[in-house]
């Protein structure tokens, strides 16, 4: 549930048109040389761009879910015996070409780029795609039970939006499981669906 509000944050707001539309000629401004001749649309478009990446944290959001994909897979092998430690990179650039179709040069982009499993955070990954779809559900809910959300994101203030989540998630701490949580803002379990619908409308539009 946590990851929700970093990954909707990120991605619902600061990936959002009415974002940029709002923050971009102060962004401008400071980069007049590299930005002057770049439009607000063009530069949302820019950093919502659908590419395969070798690095997790600079992926888009239709790709962003492979690359947790292929790490949980990667853990489950190696935690059930199925995989050595040893032949990790060797996996790893296999999975990566399955899913994203692209080999990484090092392990550096590779199998080392995150610090997760040296803490060690075996098992952790799958929360940021659940996070995606917590997200997206509960964004739906939201400009659902208050409309006037979506003309706020439209102009680029998300007060609205925080208010609803404080209300709605964060002033319950941890009082509730995700499962009673989600259910409580949003009336229904967790599903995929919002998520389809949100990232269809987004860059089908694009």
């Amino acid at each position: 549930m946590h990851e929700s509000q970093s990954r909707m944050i990120e991605n619902m707001v600061g990936r959002s048109l009415g974002f940029w539309q709002t923050h971009f000629p102060r962004l401008q401004a400071l980069f007049p040389a590299q930005l002057g001749a770049v439009t607000a649309v063009q530069f949302y478009r820019a950093v919502n761009k659908v590419h395969p990446s070798f690095i997790r944290v600079e992926a888009d959001e239709l790709t962003y879910n492979l690359h947790i994909i292929l790490r949980f897979e990667l853990e489950q092998a190696l935690l059930n015996g199925e995989l050595a430690a040893a032949d990790l990179p060797a996996a790893w650039a296999e999975k990566m070409q399955e899913l994203l179709g692209v080999t990484p040069p090092s392990d550096t982009e590779g199998c080392l780029q995150d610090v997760h499993w040296t803490r060690p955070s075996f098992g952790y990954f799958p929360t940021y795609a659940l996070g995606n779809l917590y997200a997206a559900q509960l964004y739906e809910a939201a400009t659902s039970q208050n409309p006037a959300i979506t003309t706020d994101m439209a102009q680029g203030d998300p007060v609205s939006l925080v208010t609803w989540l404080r209300e709605n998630v964060h002033r319950y701490g941890r009082k509730y499981t995700p499962r009673e949580l989600i259910i409580r803002a949003t009336g229904q379990p967790l599903t995929h669906a919002p998520f389809i619908r949100y990232v269809t409308k987004k860059f089908g539009e694009m």
